[in-house]
């Protein structure tokens, strides 16, 4: 087998909007009853998803989620055109967007029983994407439907999951036996820290890792008192770098020295609190950015155009590719309109380390594919949704349409009933 990083990025949904449901995520809080652009959401994505195809990285697609979630709402005893307004913005919401919080990923190196295991986040801290995951098991379960996985349910209640998005690899090769670091949360200050360390332990062991390459590592109080809901917002790991804020980890020292006692060859990149503010790395989404490695053994910092508009963020890392460190080159995307919601180009994607000849095809794309994909979106997609208009009966039945017309595109009209 030969494995590769697939990046599966979520195509943002045609229900993109800005209903401001997920407190500690500030520019989603920011945002709150803005005008959404669902298309030139989505577009961007597809953006996105066509520079990584041409720095040579294998990339994948999951796919938005029936909205508004119908079966959801019969769960609860009602029905879209009966619901409140706060259940019809639950309803709607696009969040499944951010592949980073669709699963837990241990690649088959890393397991006991040489398969790659997945186990679908619960999310179940947030309203909103509590009811993801039924859907999210659906397409990884045909995605990954291949022996050389394991697909698991999400951890149980009481205990938050939030996926990837609080999740890290480190390894000398993505083909070689990692350190997994699972990253929980305490209360920081008025927000919800939203991974449980239970939860975490969890999904450990039904992965089957060598508890002597793992560690459970606290995310800082101040760092999501800061507005980082999640730890990508403050770190993020690629082949032997981890690249992290000074103030990311709430024990800072002994996580730093716990990876090099376990992993020799592990580089840690820090980014020093007195040359960014934590402010201004949640702000810029300078750590939700793609750490990956292209074929030529180049590791890369995909990050979003926001961060050279932030003078102290650019400065920093002007200096760091100039120097003789592991990150040795930075491309730039346009995500502008999910980053509005709270996402940057790391909360987009799902990274699996796979044989991509054991992954379903239709889940996989090239240029030719994402053509279609930007044909159906450019067709269907709502040009712009306003705070007002999550009632609207129109909005709803183009809403429905536009997400059958995209399945039907890809040959995956088995998950519109999902």
């Amino acid at each position: 087998m030969t494995l590769r990083e697939i990046n599966f990025d979520g195509i943002v949904g045609p229900s993109h909007n800005y209903a401001g449901l997920s407190p500690g995520n500030l520019a989603a809080t920011r945002s709150a009853g803005a005008v959404s652009r669902p298309r030139a959401a989505a577009l961007q994505g597809i953006g996105k998803m066509r520079a990584n195809l041409r720095l040579g990285l294998v990339q994948g697609v999951l796919l938005p989620h029936a909205r508004p979630d119908r079966r959801w709402l019969g769960e609860l005893s009602t029905s879209y055109e009966d619901a409140s307004a706060h259940l019809r913005a639950q309803a709607l919401s696009a969040s499944a967007m951010w592949a980073a919080n669709a699963a837990t990923v241990s690649p088959a190196p890393d397991t006991a029983d040489g398969r790659c295991h997945l186990t679908v986040a619960n999310l179940l801290m947030m309203p909103h994407r509590s009811h993801e995951w039924s859907e999210t098991l659906a397409q990884l379960r045909l995605a990954f439907a291949d022996p050389a996985f394991v697909v698991h349910p999400p951890v149980p209640a009481p205990f938050g999951d939030e996926g990837a998005a609080n999740h890290m690899r480190l390894s000398v090769t993505h083909d070689a036996p990692g350190i997994e670091l699972f990253v929980y949360g305490e209360r920081g200050g008025s927000f919800p820290a939203r991974q449980h360390r239970e939860a975490s332990e969890a999904v450990a062991r039904a992965h089957r890792l060598d508890p002597a390459r793992i560690l459970f590592v606290q995310q800082s109080e101040a760092a999501i008192a800061a507005g980082a809901f999640h730890n990508d917002v403050v770190a993020v790991a690629n082949g032997p770098v981890l690249f992290a804020h000074e103030q990311a980890f709430e024990h800072r020292e002994r996580v730093h020295a716990d990876i090099c006692r376990i992993m020799p060859e592990a580089e840690i990149v820090e980014v020093p609190a007195d040359r960014v503010s934590l402010a201004d790395a949640v702000s810029s989404y300078l750590f939700n950015a793609q750490l990956v490695t292209v074929p030529d053994g180049t590791i890369t910092l995909i990050v979003p155009g926001e961060t050279r508009a932030h003078s102290s963020v650019w400065a920093w890392l002007s200096e760091m590719i100039a120097g003789n460190g592991p990150i040795r080159r930075i491309e730039m995307v346009d995500v502008r309109e999910s980053m509005a919601n709270g996402g940057g180009p790391a909360c987009l994607r799902l990274r699996v380390v796979a044989d991509p000849a054991t992954v379903d095809p239709r889940f996989l794309v090239d240029e030719a594919k994402l053509d279609r994909i930007a044909e159906v979106i450019a067709a269907y997609w709502p040009e712009t949704i306003d705070a007002d208009a999550i009632g609207d009966p129109a909005l709803i039945v183009r809403l429905e349409s536009a997400r059958a017309a995209l399945l039907g595109s890809l040959d995956l009209v088995e998950l519109t009933y999902r």
